[in-house]
């Protein structure tokens, strides 16, 4: 599928948080308190703005990215594949005396993870850094500040997208202005109170199962991903994002939509880290 808004490909802003993933990998994920030994280690871009940053791109949009990283040598690091795949990061602010956010990743031999994050400058950028207005669809997420989330959700001119991950309580400002709303299963449990005052459509993403998508407590529609050998479910969930944000603001039908975001997340799976190359 080509994606085409009036003649032109689809604009989409992402607003959200980049990081520098520090990524082990071991033969299983530690308990409380062990130390696993025998692992592989790497690092990567990464942060769940900019991974669905670039999974829109990818999926031929036109993506720019809002973020912000900080001024101690890691922040090129971070942007560097968003750089190469074409992301506008005109709007990547680098604030001084900042860290750049930080991800401490374990993952299984199964590719199932563990992470722990340090956001540093994600959570410096405030509503007066960002302007979101006259793109075709706004995706963000939780990794940033409310304040800083209600400003890019009231500016949105477009489709307005939120991924309610890590979970945590939506601010009514922005539960009133989305769109679609995607979690996966263990964010649906921990925000239900909420989402039953949700009047936009809901996708719940259930990994390997596929997603499904759902208006005024009916399915209307759903997608399995096709089946593949999972090394890194890190950054699939942000890949299944982008692309559905994507294909939705180039006048996608929701099912055709939930198909590609599917293909796309699964495809993620089976490569190393969060922004692996093409």
């Amino acid at each position: 599928m080509t994606l085409q808004l009036r003649g032109v490909k689809p604009t989409v802003c992402v607003v959200g948080s980049t990081n520098v993933d520090l990524v082990v990998t071991g033969p299983r994920l530690p308990r409380p308190g062990e130390t696993v030994s025998d692992g592989v280690f790497h690092r990567s871009p990464g942060g769940k703005g900019a991974n669905q940053a670039l999974a829109a791109a990818r999926a031929g949009a036109v993506a720019t990215f809002v973020a912000g990283v900080g001024d101690d040598g890691l922040g090129d690091e971070a942007l560097r594949t968003l750089r190469s795949s074409g992301v506008d990061l005109s709007r990547v602010i680098a604030v001084p005396g900042a860290s750049t956010g930080v991800a401490l990743i374990a993952v299984d031999a199964s590719g199932e993870n563990q992470i722990a994050v340090a956001p540093g400058a994600n959570h410096e950028v405030g509503p007066h850094d960002i302007d979101s207005r006259g793109f075709d669809a706004v995706l963000c997420q939780m990794e940033i500040r409310d304040d800083t989330l209600a400003t890019a959700a009231s500016q949105a001119t477009g489709l307005f997208i939120l991924n309610a991950a890590p979970a945590r309580l939506i601010p009514d400002k922005v539960l009133e202005r989305a769109d679609i709303i995607i979690v996966n299963e263990t964010e649906r449990d921990f925000l239900s109170k909420q989402l039953e005052q949700f009047s936009g459509t809901l996708v719940v993403t259930e990994g390997a199962k596929g997603a499904a998508a759902h208006k005024g407590g009916t399915c209307v529609a759903s997608a399995q991903p096709p089946r593949v050998e999972a090394i890194d479910t890190v950054g699939a969930g942000d890949a299944f994002c982008g692309t559905l944000a994507a294909h939705l603001a180039g006048g996608a039908e929701l099912k055709e939509a939930l198909v590609r975001a599917c293909e796309a997340g699964a495809v993620a799976a089976t490569k190393p880290g969060a922004q692996s190359p093409e």
